[in-house]
C-alpha cells in the first residue's frame, strides 16, 4: 500500500499537469484564432491601403480598387485546424503548407480584383429592354461624317421623343429643345443639354437606362401635336384633300375654318414661295391660335434648314359670306372649307373660283353633307358633285412570330418519313439570326386605329 501511493500521486499530477496546460494551450489558440480573424478581416477590406503606405507592393491591380468585404477567401481545412493550435506545436510539414496556401489564394484573390475592376467598369444601369426595340450598333452609337446637307440637333428645333415596346408606341412627346430645360418621362430624365448637337434620328439613354428615340418633327407630327384650339383637320384627311384641288406651286388658294392653323400649313407648303393662301376664321380665338401656331412652326423650321419658311399665309377675322370686299379683284385656283355650314358661303366663294377649279369641303358629319347637296340643289350653282370620300388608315401588325419563351417560331414544312426530325431541333432561340425565309411572320390589324374624323366632298366648278 506504501509502495503504490507515490505511482498513484504521480499519475494525479501528471493529469493535472495535462489538464493546466491543455487550458493554456486552449486560450492561446483563442487567442491566435482571434488575432487570425483580425488580420483576415483587415485583408480584406484594407490591404490596398496598407500597400499604398508601404510603396513596395507587388500587387498589379491598380491601387484605387480594394478587394471586395464580401469576397472574403474562404480558409482551407489545414488552416482552420492549425490556426486552432499554438505555433509552437506545428510542424515545419505544416507551416511549409500553410505559407503555401497563403501564396496561391493571394494571385486568385489578384486575378478576382482585376475581374471586377473589369465588370465594374462596363457596368450599365439594368434596363429591361425590348427585343422588338433595335439596338444601335458600334457604329452607329459613334457619330458619323455628316453627309451634305445634314446637320446636328440645335436649340430652337422642334423634337419628338418616343418610346416603342413590343411594336407598341408606350410614349411620344413633341418639345422644342432648349438651353438648361429637361425631357421628363416616366422611364427617366433627358437634359435637353445632352440633346443639342446629336445627329437627327439618335437613341438617347435617360438616368434610368431607357434608350428614347430622339427626331426632328415633321409637319404632320407638328399639326398633331401642337397646342390646338379647335378640331384639326387630320394629315390624312389633308393630304387627300390636296389630292383632290390638285394644289401646286404658285397656286392662289382660299381657306375657310383656319381652326388651329393645321390645314393652313399644308397649304402653305403646297403652294410655295411664289403662292398664296388667303385664311378667313369667324371666331378670334381660333384665328390667334392659328397664327400662334403657324409662326411656331416658321421658327423652327428657319434653325432646322438656315432658311425661311414661305410667310405665305394671309390670315383674316370674318365671316366668308360676308366677305365680298376681301374677294373683291381676286380669283383662287382652289378652295377648302372646313365649317358648319359651307352651303351659306358657297354663292360668295363661287363666282372668285376658276372655272374647273375645284372646292373640298370638310365635313365631320354625313347630315351636314346632306344638307350641303340640298344647298346646291336649291341655290343652283355651277358646281358638280364628283366624289363624297372617308379616308381611312388601318394600321398593321407585321413581326416575327415568337413562342411564350421568346423563341422564334419554325415554319412547319410537309415532312416525308425519311426526313423526320425532332421539333425540338428545329427551334431556333430570338438570339440567333435563322436563314432567310425560315421565321414565319404574324401579320393582322393593329388593335388600336383610329377612329372616323370627316367626310370629304369633292365640288368641281362647271359650266351648265
Amino acid at each position: 500500500m506504501a509502495v503504490q501511493m507515490p505511482s498513484a500521486g504521480l499519475q494525479l499530477m501528471h493529469r493535472l499537469l495535462r489538464i493546466s496546460t491543455s487550458g493554456q494551450r486552449g486560450l492561446r489558440s483563442r487567442d491566435a484564432l482571434r488575432e487570425c480573424r483580425r488580420e483576415t478581416r483587415t485583408f480584406s477590406t484594407f490591404s490596398v491601403k496598407c500597400n499604398e503606405s508601404k510603396g513596395d507592393s507587388s500587387d498589379p491591380s491598380p491601387p484605387s480598387v480594394g478587394l471586395p468585404s464580401r469576397r472574403m477567401r474562404s480558409l482551407s481545412p489545414l488552416e482552420r485546424i492549425s490556426s486552432l493550435l499554438p505555433q509552437d506545436a506545428l510542424g515545419p510539414e505544416v507551416l511549409q503548407l500553410r505559407e503555401r496556401d497563403h501564396q496561391d489564394p493571394e494571385q486568385d484573390a489578384n486575378i478576382r480584383v482585376s475581374d471586377t475592376q473589369e465588370e465594374d467598369h462596363g457596368a450599365t444601369p439594368v434596363e429591361e429592354d425590348d427585343p422588338e426595340t433595335p439596338r444601335p450598333s458600334d457604329a452607329e452609337t459613334s457619330v458619323s461624317p455628316a453627309l451634305p446637307g445634314e446637320s446636328p440637333l440645335a436649340f430652337g428645333e422642334l423634337l419628338v421623343a418616343e418610346y416603342r415596346k413590343k411594336a407598341r408606341v408606350e410614349f411620344r412627346k413633341m418639345f422644342e429643345l432648349q438651353t438648361g430645360a429637361r425631357l421628363q418621362s416616366s422611364w427617366g430624365v433627358i437634359p435637353h443639354d445632352d440633346v443639342a448637337g446629336l445627329p437627327a434620328g439618335r437613341f438617347v439613354k435617360t438616368n434610368r437606362g431607357v434608350r428614347i428615340l430622339v427626331h426632328r418633327a415633321s409637319l404632320e407630327d407638328y399639326t398633331l401635336y401642337m397646342k390646338r384650339g379647335p378640331a384639326i383637320a387630320y394629315p390624312k384627311d389633308a393630304s387627300e384633300m390636296l389630292m383632290m384641288m390638285d394644289v401646286t406651286e404658285g397656286d392662289r388658294v382660299l381657306e375657310s375654318g383656319s381652326g388651329s392653323g393645321a390645314m393652313s400649313l399644308f397649304l402653305s407648303r403646297a403652294v410655295g414661295c411664289k403662292g398664296s393662301v388667303l385664311s378667313v376664321e369667324v371666331r378670334e380665338d381660333h384665328h390667334r391660335r392659328a397664327v400662334l401656331n403657324y409662326n411656331r412652326w416658321r421658327a423652327a423650321w428657319s434653325v432646322r434648314r438656315g432658311e425661311e419658311w414661305p410667310d405665305n399665309v394671309q390670315f383674316h377675322i370674318g365671316d366668308l359670306a360676308e366677305a365680298s370686299p376681301l374677294l373683291a379683284a381676286r380669283g383662287f385656283h382652289a378652295v377648302a372649307l372646313d365649317l358648319i355650314n359651307p352651303h351659306l358661303v358657297l354663292p360668295a366663294v363661287v363666282p372668285h373660283l376658276h372655272l374647273g377649279a375645284v372646292c373640298a369641303v370638310y365635313l365631320a358629319n354625313i347630315t351636314q353633307v346632306i344638307d350641303l347637296l340640298e344647298g346646291l340643289r336649291c341655290l343652283a350653282l355651277p358646281l358638280l358633285c364628283e366624289r363624297i370620300v372617308e379616308v381611312q388608315i388601318r394600321d398593321w401588325v407585321v413581326a416575327p412570330a415568337l413562342q411564350k419563351d421568346g423563341r422564334y417560331c419554325v415554319r412547319k414544312d410537309p415532312v416525308l418519313d425519311q426526313d423526320q426530325r425532332e421539333d425540338a431541333d428545329r427551334e431556333l432561340s430570338a438570339e440567333e439570326h435563322p436563314a432567310f425565309g425560315s421565321i414565319p411572320y404574324i401579320a393582322r390589324p393593329h388593335p388600336e386605329q383610329m377612329s372616323h374624323t370627316a367626310f370629304l366632298v369633292k365640288l368641281r366648278k362647271c359650266v351648265r
